[in-house]
C-alpha cells in the first residue's frame, strides 16, 4: 500500500481532459489531493468534489484564446 499524495493538474486548452478527469477520480479515492489549475476561460474543465478547481484570470476573451491555438 502507498500513502496518498499532492498532485497538481495544469490541462492546456483543448487538452483531453475526460479522460483525465476519469484518472483522477481514481487518484482521488486513492487518497491523493488534488489541485487543478485552469484560466477562467476555459470551459471544459469543471470544479468537482474530487480535485480543487483554482482559476486563473487571463487577458484573453474565450474566443480570441481559442484563435491562437
Amino acid at each position: 500500500p502507498a500513502g496518498g499524495g499532492k498532485l497538481l493538474v495544469v490541462p492546456m486548452d483543448e487538452s483531453h481532459w475526460l479522460s483525465l478527469r476519469s484518472l483522477l477520480v481514481a487518484l482521488s479515492q486513492k487518497g491523493h489531493q488534488i489541485v487543478t489549475v485552469a484560466p477562467e476561460v476555459n470551459s471544459s474543465v469543471e470544479a468537482s468534489e474530487y480535485h480543487t478547481l483554482k482559476r486563473y484570470p487571463v487577458p484573453l476573451r474565450r474566443e480570441e484564446m481559442r484563435a491562437h491555438v
